[in-house]
């Protein structure tokens, strides 16, 4: 699944550990989503959008 997340980390000028500590994940799961080898659970792509006050639908795009 194509995402947005690392475009957005980059705004906020946060490290992937920066993200990883504020979500509850190691900086190892950050990585992963960003790369696409690892989809998110629906709670944690819930806690990103709830984070970067967006739509999921504006992170993560399924058709990617």
């Amino acid at each position: 699944m194509k995402n947005h997340l690392r475009e957005l980390r980059a705004d906020n000028n946060w490290s992937q550990a920066a993200l990883a500590d504020e979500l509850g994940v190691s900086r190892q799961t950050v990585n992963a989503i960003e790369t696409g080898k690892y989809d998110p659970s629906l709670p944690l792509a819930f806690k990103l959008a709830q984070l970067f006050e967006k739509p999921i639908e504006e992170i993560f795009d399924a058709e990617g």
